[in-house]
């Protein structure tokens, strides 16, 4: 996860909100009570704070933003995502894995290379891939649970490992590699040659340092923010495999109740959010990799030939994911075909703007 907003930025973010707030709250017609099971030093924070700001300033304080971050409200994802479901809490923030218990067809954000790049990931995530992952959650939560947007929550997984440079699938055997408690990065692993070995993450530190995992599949960030390295974690690749995402849920009810013109204002609010956490990754994550780098670390870049290598032996993942879960078919044509999209007119944008 990622640390912190610039200190100006962030303290006129909050003065900004909080004078607000204060206004607001004598005056507001609607509340919203939002959770991140996270902290104040988090990318998730970090795009409430600008989502509150927005919301009470563009409604002129006829809505107003409750924030309660970490587990006051709620503590896993499944739980979370009840609190939606019977009003009791506003807005959530779940990975793909905190969610997949009740929407399984979103871990389809976990399918491999998928997504070359920041480019094509922020241009498929803002258009109508997510509105079809709504429409299909609304259909199986009985319109009570809204999928609002689509962020970021740490930058693109990698592989990481303690033994050696991963320059081609073949240099996963004989590898245990952490993992969560989820078929598809399971699944995923074993394509690739390695060993799943699922291990909670509090313990993961401790499993580097006595080999009971060998690897792990994180956001440069986190590896370093749990400081990896110390146990051992020296060898980096950057396959990019997946986009970190950043499922934004809220009340279907508490939206629909707003007249037009507030739902206009939390949209407005919720790209806003969005946006922020598409770009506090990119900045933050050159840090992270200097600091692995000036470590010691083996930051590799796999040649465009090599990650195509790691994509053919993935490959099969994806067929597991249409046979094996519940709307995965239908999901995964919605993104492929955003992805193409994005990909045409990118690449049409890159060859007018070099000439």
């Amino acid at each position: 996860m990622l640390k912190h907003l610039t200190t100006a930025a962030m303290g006129a973010a909050i003065l900004a909100g909080s004078s607000l707030a204060s206004y607001a709250a004598g005056h507001a017609e609607y509340t919203i009570r939002a959770t991140a099971n996270s902290n104040e030093n988090d990318e998730d924070y970090d795009g409430l704070v600008v989502f509150k700001n927005y919301v009470e300033a563009a409604s002129n304080g006829k809505i107003e933003v409750e924030l309660f971050i970490g587990t006051q409200l709620c503590s896993k994802g499944a739980e979370c995502l009840q609190g939606v479901a019977d009003g009791s809490i506003d807005v959530y923030i779940s990975t793909s894995g905190g969610a997949a218990s009740i929407f399984p067809y979103v871990q389809v954000l976990d399918l491999p290379y998928l997504m070359a790049d920041d480019r094509i990931a922020e241009d498929v995530l803002s258009g109508d891939f997510v509105r079809t992952m709504r429409d299909m959650a609304l259909e199986d939560s009985d319109d009570k649970i809204r999928l609002m947007t689509i962020g970021n929550t740490g930058g693109w997984r990698n592989f990481a490992n303690t033994k050696r440079r991963l320059a081609e699938p073949a240099d996963f055997e004989g590898l245990k590699i952490r993992t969560v408690v989820a078929d598809l990065p399971q699944e995923l692993v074993r394509a690739l040659g390695a060993s799943p070995t699922p291990i909670p993450w509090p313990e993961l530190f401790t499993s580097f340092q006595t080999s009971v995992v060998d690897g792990s599949k994180n956001g440069i960030t986190d590896i370093m923010g749990m400081k990896f390295p110390d146990a051992g974690l020296q060898y980096v690749t950057l396959d990019g495999h997946a986009y970190m995402g950043a499922l934004w849920w809220m009340s279907n009810d508490k939206f629909m109740a707003m007249p037009e013109d507030m739902r206009r204002v939390v949209v407005d609010g919720f790209y806003a959010l969005q946006q922020a956490t598409f770009a506090s990754p990119k900045r933050k994550s050159i840090e992270a990799y200097a600091a692995f780098v000036e470590g010691g670390g083996d930051l590799y870049v796999p040649t465009p030939a090599e990650k195509a290598t790691f994509a053919a032996a993935a490959e099969p993942v994806q067929a597991w994911f249409t046979d094996n879960v519940d709307g995965g078919e239908r999901i995964l044509s919605a993104l492929k075909t955003a992805v193409a999209e994005a990909e045409a007119k990118i690449n049409a944008g890159r060859a007018a703007d070099i000439q």
